[in-house]
């Protein structure tokens, strides 16, 4: 039985080795990932019992990416199979002042064409304590927004925790409606939202004042008002959360969140990360040490905010989407041993 439920597309990532550019690779390196199946195998590394939910081809590629979450403990059993193709996304690592880069190759993939009534979410659901889903699933397709907003009504009648990062990926919402339109709908049902510091402002509109995110320098106390924003617009929301990326360059990042919880403003620890390894996935990571925390301590804000910059300060370090790191690492960094010495 599942406690955490996660819906969206997993996809076959293809990065040149070695830091290079696209126009320099002769060969990939290939593994998995997507935003909620990074969050469900986070969980599972915390020894949370996550199901992650998508559809996928019915060939050997849909089979090697279940056969690669099952590898972390990921519950698969209500994947759907069918459709043609497996999304895939290319990415050209970033270092130094040269920014990262990716290219979506996912147009009429198996999860692209997922139509309501795919997936049977009174089966999925039972029993499970929390819901998360982010804007990257509704920004595929019309049928994947219609699937997630089924799912999320679902979840609201069985009266779980929802969970929304609203991730917002520009290159994606091409189907016809606007993030606004779609996310103001959908986001009405969550109890929990993260973003980072941009996707409220390019989703609803929400801007913290005086800020801007190419200086390099983030100030934690202007994202309040984002915070209260967000609240009044979404009346259901009880947890806020902002992720505060200071990026001096791609290879050198300062990382840090803040927290709004029924009224209180918190502000969690700053990390200073050099060099970045791959930072694709760490606000996956953050979500998922913000569900472990709630879970384990549902009156504890605090611990869930530290936990969460903690557990995704550590992804900076791991290559590939996934956070492979387990709570002794994430509360050893917590309690302030961020040396980086050999355990022996």
């Amino acid at each position: 039985m599942a406690q955490v439920v996660t819906f969206g597309e997993i996809m076959l990532r293809l990065m040149p080795p070695g830091f290079k550019r696209f126009v320099q690779a002769r060969a990939f390196e290939a593994t998995y990932g997507g935003g909620e199946a990074n969050v469900a195998v986070s969980l599972a590394n915390f020894g949370v019992e996550a199901e992650f939910v998508t559809r996928l081809p019915a060939n050997e590629l849909g089979d090697a990416a279940i056969f690669r979450l099952r590898q972390f403990g990921v519950h698969t059993d209500h994947i759907v199979r069918g459709g043609d193709r497996l999304g895939i996304y290319f990415l050209e690592a970033g270092a130094a002042q040269r920014g990262s880069k990716v290219i979506y190759d996912r147009d009429f993939s198996s999860f692209a064409t997922i139509q309501p009534g795919s997936v049977n979410w009174e089966n999925v659901l039972a029993g499970a304590e929390w819901f998360h889903w982010t804007g990257i699933t509704p920004s595929v397709s019309e049928g994947a927004a219609l699937a997630c907003e089924e799912a999320i009504h679902a979840a609201r009648q069985k009266g779980l925790t929802i969970s929304c990062d609203l991730n917002h990926r520009a290159k994606l919402w091409k189907w016809g409606k606007s993030p606004n339109e779609v996310m103001s709908r959908l986001a009405q049902e969550s109890d929990v939202m993260i973003s980072n510091e941009e996707d409220a402002d390019k989703v609803f509109g929400i801007h913290a004042p005086e800020t801007d995110v190419n200086s390099g320098i983030v100030d934690a106390g202007k994202y309040r008002t984002v915070c209260e924003a967000l609240a009044q617009k979404f009346p259901r929301l009880k947890t806020i959360a902002i992720t505060l990326r200071g990026s001096m360059s791609a290879s050198h990042n300062t990382w840090s969140a803040a927290i709004w919880h029924n009224q209180k403003y918190l502000v969690g620890p700053c990390y200073d990360i050099l060099p970045v390894v791959d930072r694709v996935g760490s606000g996956d990571a953050f979500m998922a040490g913000l569900i472990f925390g709630f879970l384990k301590n549902p009156e504890d804000p605090d611990y869930a905010l530290r936990f969460a910059v903690a557990a995704s300060c550590l992804k900076h370090g791991i290559p590939g989407d996934f956070n492979v790191v387990g709570c002794e690492e994430v509360e050893q960094l917590m309690a302030g041993n961020g040396s980086g010495r050999v355990s022996r």
